[in-house]
């Protein structure tokens, strides 16, 4: 049963969400886990992930802050590396610590949201598995691994978190390992296999568990054959699509996507005209078709799950030596302490997402401050953090407004993090200070009280709801 079945006012879900990497604490130093980062942390080529917010040994206390944000769930990942720490041998002290965990978030009334790969793979397998034709099944052994084991504790999935930008970010932009740039076969490849793998291990999961309810949260992005084709191929089969009809369906679902969402610029149009020549999903999402054609499940998906920051892919690039928070970027990309708010174009993109046979859930959607030595910079467009949260969940009235079943929105993040090679990004409903031990403050690292901001909007929804 979706969560819609029920009174929506009680029901619809409010989380924070996190990843495990990021918050944990105790990867890639003498004696512990090791994954995909490890290599460049020990180089030096990013900041150390160190102990993070110390969440694996205090969860407890993070989990109440959770509570008092005024939160039903909590969106965690159970980490691999943690877990299998070497090829087919387990750690069963990890599993026995994730249970704990999530029975802290049960107690609490705290739905779990569990992501089985953020971003992180065990440093065993090497920088670049998902390049390998066997990780599709090597990943669904896991997930299988990780469901048969709590699968009385949660129901919700997330296999993949944004595959899309993991596979960009790692073989395109070059800022994940292994770091090489400019490799758009490597890139497709890669996020053809993570998609295919998603599949089986949506597979394994519903053999385990017939109602969990299983999804990957793809990055919103302005370019059609980076984000919502992969949607549409999922949805083919359950739509009574011929794999010989494919083609046309695709480029059917590719016009209704392009007139939603917002017209581009003419970067923007460049960017959309070349990357449609280069990538024909039916050509470059192979072993995606060919799972999902084969797949025991018509549609290998339950809910669709967005993340929505800045979709506009034309709007990460800008010219070296602009202005930013705490001086000028001399990078032709736009910082994540840069990228503009948008409640009006995050309303068109669920629109563009929604579909009318299932659920839409926001997985992630922060706002993004700097915080360097110390020092917290306010951000160049004034934005702060409540006002961030109060339009984004009015604009969750619109969309509903629209026809959309929207049911569940996370915001992205509890507690300052690791945000993927360096502690400046800030996320966090609640600061953290570094300077003097990992110590959390009671506002955000810009001083507003975020966390009693998020629990006000979640009541003054829920109200907004009990009235529809």
């Amino acid at each position: 049963m979706m969560m819609s079945e029920n009174n929506l006012r009680d029901s619809f879900i409010f989380g924070i969400a996190t990843a495990g990497f990021q918050i944990e604490g105790g990867y890639n130093g003498s004696g512990e886990p090791a994954n995909n980062w490890c290599e460049w942390e020990a180089l030096g080529k990013v900041e150390p992930s160190g102990v993070a917010v110390n969440f694996w040994n205090d969860y407890e206390a993070h989990l109440d802050r959770v509570v008092s944000a005024g939160c039903n769930s909590f969106r965690l990942s159970i980490e691999w590396a943690r877990c299998e720490p070497k090829q087919g041998i387990y750690d069963e002290a990890a599993f026995t610590h994730y249970a704990k965990i999530l029975d802290a978030c049960i107690s609490r009334g705290l739905i779990p949201l569990v992501s089985l790969m953020h971003f992180t793979t065990p440093a065993y397998l090497g920088t670049s598995p998902w390049l390998s034709e066997k990780m599709p099944s090597l990943y669904a052994k896991w997930a299988k691994e990780v469901v048969s084991r709590f699968g009385d504790r949660v129901k919700y999935w997330v296999t993949l978190n944004e595959p899309n930008i993991f596979a960009t970010m790692s073989y395109f932009m070059g800022m994940f390992p292994p770091g090489t740039q400019g490799k758009v076969s490597n890139s497709i490849r890669a996020l053809d296999n993570q998609m295919a793998g998603h599949v089986l291990a949506y597979n394994e999961i519903k053999k385990i568990q017939p109602n969990g309810v299983v999804s990957y949260n793809n990055f919103c992005f302005s370019v059609y054959e980076l984000d919502r084709a992969i949607t549409d191929i999922m949805l083919a089969r359950s739509k009574g699509v011929k794999k010989t009809d494919l083609g046309d369906y695709l480029s059917e679902a590719k016009a209704r996507y392009y007139q939603v969402i917002p017209q581009p610029n003419k970067l923007e149009n460049l960017l959309r005209k070349a990357l449609s020549s280069l990538l024909k999903p039916t050509k470059v999402y192979s072993g995606l078709i060919e799972q999902v054609y084969k797949s025991e499940s018509e549609r290998p998906i339950d809910v669709i799950q967005i993340d929505f920051y800045n979709p506009l892919t034309s709007s990460h690039f800008r010219i070296p030596g602009h202005r930013s928070a705490g001086g000028r970027n001399w990078t032709p990309g736009r910082l994540l302490w840069d990228d503009p708010p948008d409640p009006e174009t995050f309303v068109k993109y669920c629109v563009a997402n929604s579909d009318n046979e299932l659920e839409l859930w926001i997985v992630e959607n922060g706002l993004c401050n700097r915080v360097k030595n110390g020092r917290a910079w306010s951000r160049q467009d004034g934005w702060d953090r409540p006002r961030f949260m109060a339009e984004y969940i009015e604009a969750l009235k619109t969309v509903m407004e629209k026809g959309v079943r929207v049911t569940g929105y996370w915001h992205w993040t509890l507690a300052d993090n690791y945000e993927w090679g360096s502690y400046e990004p800030r996320f966090g409903i609640f600061g953290v200070d570094r300077e003097r031990g990992i110590k959390i403050l009671a506002t955000d690292s810009m001083g507003y009280d975020s966390a009693g901001a998020y629990r006000s909007l979640i009541e003054n929804f829920r109200n907004y709801l009990s009235k529809e």
